[in-house]
């Protein structure tokens, strides 16, 4: 197995998204970011390949509607895909015949055709047991985010009568890790509550246990576990800003 593969196995894979449609980046993406998997949108078909390069073992769903005729698109995918045999390939299209199904089927989808319509959220399912085959997400249950860049990405929390802040170095679903300002020698398994996470314009409340600590650089970084009070609602946004990220660090790549 390449390290490529072992990495995957662990980390999971990606999922990007050529020219998707609304409906397709409101329902469809929007909805398997909050199921953790690590989901782009590239509008580029040059960009995306670079990309591919990079990310071997990557999910591509192609709108094939848009952008070029059906085929050039036939003739990108023979002369730019047909040699990357680790992507995945699914076609989303508006024309469901069985010529252009037949047509297509030589390059390998197996994320399969799915019809382009204004409701995309009944094809959900089915897009999620497709990457659950495809074992997408390895053995990663939760998708993480680096902020320890970011300047919007702190927390405040009480602490000795007043109020203690710190700056957060990732964040997942499950919690955070964060260096404070002054170290307030949290003792492992210690529960803090009211704490206050701002990630970009968001302001979220939570309460979170002390998992441990670790000296990094002359730094205390903490790693702390949201309870299990922590609210859905909570755990959306979490999911949404992680998505958010992710994109803008691909978005980066490609610049």
């Amino acid at each position: 197995m390449s390290d490529a593969n072992n990495i995957s196995e662990i980390n999971g894979k990606k999922v990007f998204f050529l020219y998707p449609t609304a409906s397709v980046q409101n329902q469809i993406i929007t909805e398997l970011a909050q199921h953790e998997y690590e989901v782009y949108v590239i509008k580029n078909h040059v960009q995306i390949i670079r990309v591919l390069e990079k990310y071997p073992d990557s999910i591509l769903f192609v709108n094939i509607d848009e952008k070029m005729h059906k085929k050039e698109w036939e003739k990108w995918f023979s002369d730019k895909l047909s040699a990357m045999t680790e992507v995945k390939i699914g076609i989303f299209t508006s024309d469901t015949s069985d010529e252009l199904h037949d047509r297509f089927t030589k390059y390998k989808v197996p994320c399969g055709f799915t019809p382009l319509k204004v409701d995309m959220s009944g094809y959900i399912n089915k897009i999620i047991d497709t990457l659950n085959s495809l074992n997408v997400k390895g053995r990663r249950k939760y998708l993480r985010a680096s902020t320890k860049d970011e300047s919007t990405a702190k927390l405040n929390m009480p602490f000795g009568g007043g109020i203690i802040s710190g700056v957060i170095n990732d964040v997942s679903v499950v919690g955070i890790s964060c260096v404070f300002e002054n170290d307030p020698n949290l003792a492992k398994n210690e529960l803090v509550k009211n704490i206050q996470v701002r990630l970009q314009s968001m302001l979220l409340k939570v309460e979170a246990v002390v998992f441990g600590s670790r000296v990094v650089e002359n730094e205390k970084i903490y790693v702390m576990l949201f309870t299990q009070r922590i609210d859905s609602e909570v755990k959306a946004k979490i999911r949404k800003y992680i998505q958010h990220n992710l994109q803008s660090k691909i978005d980066t790549e490609l610049k």
